[in-house]
């Protein structure tokens, strides 16, 4: 099958934002560069593009869009009217998903040969210059083959919800053309995940890693739910100089069957260390690899599954006051998003 709707991960790299969004380039140009990222592919931004065109939507949504209180999208009401009929036209089942990318996307998962996938939006934009999407559009864990063509309609539809409408206008994007691509990434059943930085995003210490981990899943530590352990690790010399343990009563974790739910742990497991001194010694130093690959401060999701690191996705680290336009962040945010 000669694939045009899915790309692989080995086929991309960090200039390929437009067609694979932030997270697809990111993930592509990690797994060219040897870094061990779980296996994917990307379907790639003109699939939602193509999408749109033969469902005939596109006059649809800019109406709609046209509704929203340009003077104040703060008044809410507007935003969520809008972002409700919009994704409700792309999620009907009378708008079908032209079948080529069906099957191609199906071809593309089997070649995975896994069961689950995380099935994540990767949104691009003509001006990525200052328009970081990360934590605006939706992933969907434990995806299976049965919930994948479901689950990457919605990652579509997520380029509307009322927080992504908002954010468009915030940012003054309403003029430029908003895409999405899908990231399908084999899923890490992880044991162990969190969140590293390769900058201390509190004390800017150059020096300085800061990692963060829990058990189960890592959308449980990004999105606040429960608090990780925290250790500091310096880089020259490579060392551990903090370690501050969390006190952890559940987790996040593969449901049988496909999805997520939360367990308890028991209460010895809760307030032990989360990785051990040599998983914080190899992580730090694939996060500092990551880190000299890109030449700028990454944060880095990562997970652990049967004792081996995987990295989950990379992003700059875009809130250091440091920060000049010199030193790139516009090139990083357009190749990142």
């Amino acid at each position: 099958m000669n694939m045009k709707w899915t790309k692989p991960f080995a086929e991309i790299g960090k200039d390929d934002a437009a067609i694979a969004g932030g997270k697809g380039a990111s993930l592509g140009e990690m797994t060219q560069a040897g870094i061990p990222v779980p296996p994917g592919f990307v379907v790639v931004s003109g699939a939602f593009d193509h999408f749109i065109e033969a469902s005939g939507l596109e006059a649809d949504i800019s109406e709609i869009l046209g509704t929203v209180d340009t003077v104040d999208p703060a008044k809410t009401e507007t935003v969520e009217n809008a972002s409700k009929k919009i994704q409700s036209l792309i999620l009907d089942e009378g708008t079908p998903i032209p079948h080529a990318i069906v099957e191609e996307t199906l071809a593309s998962f089997k070649l995975l040969d896994t069961t689950f996938v995380a099935v994540r939006s990767s949104a691009t934009a003509e001006d990525g210059a200052s328009a970081a999407w990360a934590g605006q559009l939706d992933t969907y864990l434990n995806t299976t083959e049965k919930t994948l063509i479901e689950n990457m309609k919605r990652c579509w539809a997520s380029l509307y919800t009322p927080r992504a409408i908002f954010y468009r206008f915030e940012k003054g994007m309403m003029k430029f053309d908003v895409s999405v691509a899908v990231v399908v990434q084999k899923m890490v059943a992880s044991d162990t995940s969190g969140i590293a930085f390769s900058v201390h995003p509190v004390t800017e210490d150059r020096n300085q890693m800061i990692i963060e981990g829990a058990w189960g899943l890592g959308e449980a530590v990004v999105s606040g739910q429960i608090t990780p352990d925290s250790y500091v690790v310096t880089k020259k010399p490579l060392a551990i100089i903090d370690k501050s343990i969390a006190e952890q009563d559940k987790g996040l974790f593969r449901k049988e069957g496909g999805g997520n739910e939360w367990k308890d742990l028991p209460h010895e497991s809760g307030g032990t260390q989360k990785l051990s001194d040599e998983q914080i010694m190899n992580l730090s130093r694939a996060v500092l690899t990551i880190e000299k690959h890109y030449g700028f401060p990454v944060d880095v999701e990562w997970g652990v599954e049967k004792e081996k690191i995987y990295i989950l996705q990379s992003r700059p680290i875009t809130t250091l006051k440091t920060y000049t336009p010199e030193m790139g962040v516009v090139t990083i945010l357009k190749g990142m998003g």
